[in-house]
């Protein structure tokens, strides 16, 4: 079973596990460096007691270099063990349970509504750690790799982590959107945006980074690997600005801001621009993993237009 929700205003995943082993055997899995090795994302190094430092050591072929560091929260053999890790907590309790055991697993996720993006892709990776644990356990051999992409989406969409919001400002409105890209590079990400082309104030914005549905006007800005901004028109004219914008955090991972400015005269597109970028971005995350998709599912747009509707109407 796997949970998202929000705790004290913090984003928490929660995963259950029921194993057919005791506690005392589970503990060794979930503490001994040697036992997390064959399963735990990085190496641990660390003592067994409350307030021990704890450094991670991701392995070379890891899109993170630093796997950063923690402390030892709680430590009470053979039922819970807590630990930090930079701006998140992990938390591992272990419950009897005939002859075996349930394991109940949270991260407590850092950063904010930032850090909050980030739970598609945490619940698939520890998803696959679990399974890599109970095989463990159990003496079997290594699962096989997930499909990476396939699953983010279903959490994605499950968590709704790819909606947009709207927000009032002094002559209309801001369709914000904030989405996930895991730790790829902000120049890849770039690249993939610009589709290795030039970007230049003045000169159109390249296709990528428009859709059908939002008329494209002239690049205002263009600032590798970081901000491409445009113009998009209303009949023919300059109506507001759309603007990407690519972020690498050290400590959340990449992720890409969108922006579209809506004047208030144009209150009525509202619904289907928001549709449109939640689509445009679910294709963008689609092709970061190298999976191109076309054409443009129009009843997706029409699926989300609906429904962005209903939000609207209910205020």
């Amino acid at each position: 079973m796997t949970e998202f929700r929000t705790i004290a205003g913090k984003p928490v995943l929660r995963f259950e596990r029921q194993l057919r082993h005791r506690p005392e055997k589970v503990w060794r899995a979930i503490t001994d460096p040697a036992e997390l090795a064959h399963w735990f994302p990085a190496r641990v190094e660390t003592e067994a007691r409350i307030g021990a430092p704890i450094r991670f050591v991701f392995p070379d072929e890891a899109p993170v270099d630093d796997g950063g560091t923690g402390e030892v929260l709680e430590f009470d053999p053979p039922k819970v063990f807590a630990f930090s890790w930079n701006l998140d907590v992990l938390r591992f309790e272990l419950l009897p349970d005939g002859d075996g055991c349930l394991l109940v697993f949270t991260q407590t996720i850092g950063g904010g509504d930032i850090g909050r993006l980030s739970g598609g892709r945490n619940a698939i990776g520890w998803n696959a750690c679990l399974n890599g644990l109970t095989a463990r356990l159990d003496g079997a051999d290594a699962p096989p790799q997930p499909d990476w992409l396939a699953e983010m989406e279903r959490y994605i969409e499950e968590f709704r982590l790819g909606e947009g919001s709207v927000h009032d400002t002094a002559d209309g409105y801001r369709l914000r959107f904030a989405r996930d890209l895991v730790w790829k590079p902000a120049g890849e990400i770039w690249r993939l945006l610009a589709e290795d082309a030039t970007v230049e104030p003045g000169g159109p914005p390249p296709l990528r980074a428009t859709n059908g549905y939002v008329p494209a006007g002239r690049v205002v800005t263009a600032s590798a690997p970081h901000v491409l901004e445009y113009e998009w028109l209303h009949d023919g004219s300059p109506a507001g600005r759309v603007r990407f914008e690519v972020v690498a955090d050290p400590q959340l991972g990449t992720r890409i801001e969108l922006t579209q400015t809506i004047p208030l005269p144009l209150a009525h597109l509202r619904a289907e621009a928001l549709a449109a970028w939640h689509t445009h971005l679910e294709l963008f995350f689609a092709a970061t993993f190298g999976d191109i998709r076309c054409p443009w599912p129009e009843d997706r747009t029409a699926e989300l237009t609906k429904k962005y509707t209903e939000q609207l109407a209910r205020g």
